[in-house]
């Protein structure tokens, strides 16, 4: 797609909100930013490094065709002579832009904003196989496709995503992934009465009557006791850290919009003893709170909802030091954890579902205890017991990542290291753990977190910033990147392999 398209798709999308940006403004900004020109440059033709004359051959099947899986296929193809590529996918939503869930949740978009088919992306000359896969042979390089067809490969990608695990919720039910409209159980609770959850696009559209059920309770509220609204943050790593974050503040400005956000307590809940993993970012996110009378309570992971009587339940948990024996029985100190539950009521409630890898990834021997993340070195990308077995997206074993922002970067690795594995050479494209998370806080202003695993050592700092502007404070000009360039970047440029 050409730059002058990825600019017209922008305004197209400036041109469905003329009350928050008018199309003259937004190309008056587009013109003049470094910021615009580098996610213009981005998407263009001209950006992809390596053309399709790579002389390497084999056969790379891709489980799973989601934005990892796809914008992993369409580079392969755009760099390799005659590749014979094969993508595996049931789902056909797959390629669904799910960061504007959140946008959807709160508002500003439509669900059909969001939804694109993933047959209309699928790269020419790419093979696909409308299934799933239901069992991992990595010893004889293939895969099982529905119980019944085995596909064999040179190459393998998992590009699965991960799976939110809502019945590990008492009281909630099923196991779904995002774009899925296969979701009637786990609907049966959430989407209804007060409890909502935007990580999946039927979950987001509810949200947003949710929200605004929200409100009309309430204008008609006339009792002392404030309305409760609460947000949650499950114990373990997960898609979108900042998510359960983003729909607080959007749902604070719905209030504060219709002007009753003096009825209503919120209050987040986070598994975590902070806002953030860096700490620059946690110091501002807790000012952000101050301000907007936010409240928080740190270790507290839900683990119980009683939907008829709306209540939740938090084990709230610290660790201590207590006294064992060795083998020697000889006294020593350890800290362990102890908890105990607490009932909080609400009057809304937004979930954020423990995840996990998909259960075939998970019990292969790709995968890895506990939630079964594919066991990858964190800089190739490549399995850490199978050479030929690579994978990148929300289903990778590596430290955080777990954003569309850090496939952007890990994909180009995965297929360049893939080309060198090809040629008979090492792998030597290196991830350093980029990852961003545009953290919405307002309707018109974000906070443009970039960080790196580096960012993670003390007195680090935040060193992975793209642009010459303090990324702790909320900017309205982050907005025009997180709601108008994004998704055209994204749809337009990631998946054909460019951006």
């Amino acid at each position: 797609m050409q730059k002058n398209k990825i600019l017209e798709e922008i305004l197209n999308e400036v041109d469905k909100h003329p009350e928050i940006m008018s199309r003259r403004e937004a190309l008056k900004y587009l013109t003049v930013s470094p910021l615009a020109a580098s996610v213009l440059a981005s998407a263009s033709i001209g950006a992809i490094t390596a053309s399709a004359s790579t002389d390497v051959s084999g056969k790379i099947v891709i489980v799973g065709g989601g934005l990892s899986g796809m914008s992993t296929a369409a580079r392969l193809n755009n760099s390799i002579k005659n590749a014979d590529i094969t993508v595996i996918e049931p789902d056909p939503l797959s390629v669904s832009y799910q960061p504007g869930q959140t946008l959807v949740a709160s508002g500003i978009w439509n669900l059909s904003d969001i939804q694109y088919k993933r047959d209309d992306y699928l790269p020419k000359g790419i093979k696909l196989i409308k299934g799933s896969v239901t069992s991992f042979d990595p010893k004889n390089n293939k895969v099982t496709v529905d119980g019944s067809k085995d596909i064999s490969y040179d190459q393998l990608v998992i590009a699965t995503g991960i799976m939110l695990n809502y019945k590990a919720i008492k009281g909630l039910d099923g196991e779904i992934t995002s774009a899925t409209t296969n979701n009637a159980d786990t609907k049966k609770t959430i989407t209804k009465n007060g409890l909502h959850s935007i990580y999946f696009q039927d979950g987001a559209k509810a949200t947003w009557q949710g929200i605004q059920e929200l409100v009309e309770k309430a204008k008609n509220h006339t009792g002392s006791e404030k309305l409760q609204a609460i947000f949650t943050h499950p114990r373990g790593p997960l898609k979108c850290g900042g998510a359960p974050k983003k729909i607080m503040y959007l749902t604070h400005a719905r209030l504060e919009e219709a002007g009753v956000r003096d009825k209503v307590e919120m209050t987040f809940y986070p598994n975590g003893g902070a806002m953030f993993g860096i700490k620059d970012y946690h110091t501002a996110i807790v000012k952000q709170f101050e301000e907007r009378d936010f409240k928080w309570h740190y270790k507290h992971n839900l683990i119980a909802v009683d939907t008829a009587t709306k209540t939740a339940t938090f084990n709230k948990w610290k660790k201590v030091e207590k006294q064992f024996e060795d083998e020697m029985g000889d006294p020593i100190m350890k800290k362990v954890e102890v908890s105990e539950p607490v009932e909080v009521k609400y009057d809304f409630m937004h979930v954020t579902p423990p995840q996990k890898a998909p259960d075939v990834v998970a019990q292969s021997e790709l995968g890895s205890q506990g939630p079964g993340w594919v066991t990858v070195n964190k800089k190739t990308l490549q399995s850490s017991f199978f050479p030929n077995v690579w994978s990148l997206g929300d289903v990778a074993g590596i430290p955080m990542g777990k954003t569309g922002g850090s496939v952007r970067k890990q994909y180009k690795i995965v297929v360049d290291n893939i080309i060198s594995v090809m040629g008979g050479k090492k792998p030597t494209a290196l991830y350093d753990g980029y990852t961003v998370c545009p953290i919405i806080t307002s309707i018109g202003t974000v906070m443009l977190a970039e960080f790196n695993w580096a960012s993670k050592k003390p007195g680090s700092g935040v060193n992975a910033t793209s642009f010459p502007l303090d990324p702790t404070k909320e900017r309205w000009i982050w907005w025009l990147l997180k709601v108008y360039a994004l998704k055209p970047m994204t749809i337009h440029g990631m998946l054909a392999g460019r951006a």
